[in-house]
């Protein structure tokens, strides 16, 4: 058994390696490895490749590099550039313009993609050269699309709710269908918020669209036709009990195929780029999930759930004053490490402390990846806030940190009302599974 003592010294020190730079699945590796040889002898070092061997028959983890050719397939067909100008057409006329655009292509994205960082890059790509051509104001556009793309990991299909999924043993299909009334929620603040700072000054949005016409409209709904397709075929078979959400990814990946031989652009070329992308994504991803089962069962025999279980008893605190602690504790993270290095490395050591506070696993799941999406766009190392620059190129990075500032405060109002109103969360996945 460890104390609360030892628990967080090796929570520190594996912090601490992360903010040095070690790869995160090292990282993690290297404190199980060294808590194993300190507390229980170096026997227990042997129980690696059984725990490898366990992970990596996990079915469900399947889903992790289906969902992500899903996503590879999209952009790579020219689907997604097509999606953005259709919904230009739709959402063009609102206050605030375009910048609508880039929030209703993140949110469609991020329902067929799962990441937040393939959805930044690929809006970035199509968005940034016409609203600087129609004299967008560059801080605010930056700071949408930024913040837009968080939507990728809320929105389902979410690459890291089934890691959470798995790494805590909640049904992804409940995951799935809590983080669509939330994700249409935070997409719909962002929206309004564009709307009311765009209302008090006009000239940050640019030069206006012309109207389109109702045919023209029309006409453009053949473009959201394919990603929409792709969503209901794959929640749909999910929540009817058709599929597995690693079957209903397969499903999702044949019929991106089909897209893309549709549209002509499915060529050896596109496809090699395709694979090596997901290839490379997943090993990363699967990597980092081995060496968290590894921590998640050392620190299980060492005692460490019980020990903080134990602490938090002591200390006497109501749900909210533990959620209220937690919001501040990833706030501070989030600004020093990755978001997928963050989830992975704090799951074993506070999910125990969830289940023994009675807060429900899929409710908790979404306000994670919540404040995963903070850490997404909280300077100084929010992933989002340099692949967007990235994609730019030019001026300071100090612009995108400037333009997300509003959309972080939605980001915190959306955590509140799930807090204040728990219902948003949990009633949709409880009442279809």
């Amino acid at each position: 058994m460890i104390d609360i003592a030892g628990a967080a010294i090796g929570f520190a020190t594996m912090l601490g390696l992360m903010v040095l730079g070690v790869h995160v699945a090292v990282a993690i590796f290297l404190i199980s490895v060294l808590g194993a040889l300190v507390y229980l002898g170096p026997q227990l070092i042997n129980t690696f490749g059984t725990q490898l061997w366990s992970v990596m028959n996990d079915f469900i983890l399947t889903a992790i590099p289906l969902f992500i050719l899903l996503g590879e397939l999209l952009l790579r067909s020219g689907i997604t550039q097509r999606m953005y100008h259709g919904l230009s057409d739709w959402l063009g006329r609102l206050p605030g313009g375009l910048l609508h655009t880039n929030i209703g292509a993140s949110a469609m994205f991020a329902a067929v993609s799962g990441s937040s960082v393939a959805t930044a890059a690929t809006i970035s790509t199509v968005a940034l050269p016409e609203l600087k051509e129609r004299q967008y104001n560059e801080r605010l556009v930056l700071g949408s699309i930024a913040a837009g793309a968080t939507l990728g990991i809320l929105i389902p299909p979410s690459v890291n709710l089934i890691i959470y999924g798995a790494l805590t043993s909640t049904s992804i299909g409940r995951l799935f269908a809590a983080g669509i009334v939330p994700g249409l929620l935070l997409a719909s603040l962002f929206m309004l918020a564009i709307i009311v700072i765009c209302s008090f000054y006009p000239k940050l949005a640019g030069n206006a669209m012309e109207k389109p016409s109702w045919a023209k409209k029309m006409e453009s709904l053949r473009h959201l036709i394919p990603p929409m397709s792709i969503f209901a075929v794959v929640m749909g078979s999910i929540y009817l009990g058709w599929a597995t959400p690693t079957e209903a990814a397969a499903v999702g990946v044949i019929m991106a195929f089909g897209l893309a031989a549709f549209n002509r652009a499915l060529t050896f070329t596109m496809l090699h780029e395709a694979f090596l992308s997901t290839v490379r994504t997943t090993a990363m991803i699967l990597l980092i999930i081995i060496a968290a089962f590894y921590l998640k069962f050392i620190i299980g025999i060492l005692g460490v759930p019980q020990a903080m279980t134990a602490f938090v008893a002591q200390m006497d605190l109501s749900v909210l004053g533990f959620i209220l602690a937690l919001i501040v504790f990833y706030l501070i993270l989030g600004c020093f490490i990755e978001t997928l290095s963050m989830m992975v490395g704090t799951i074993p050591i506070v999910f125990p402390v969830v289940v023994f506070m009675g807060i429900d696993p899929v409710w908790f799941g979404i306000f994670l990846v919540l404040m995963m999406e903070l850490a997404l766009i909280t300077p100084p190392v929010g992933m989002n806030l340099f692949v967007v620059q990235g994609v730019r190129r030019t001026g300071p990075v100090t612009d995108v940190f400037i333009g997300v500032l509003p959309f972080i405060l939605v980001v915190l109002l959306t955590v509140a009302l799930i807090i204040a109103f728990p219902a948003i969360v949990t009633w949709l996945p409880y009442k279809i599974l």
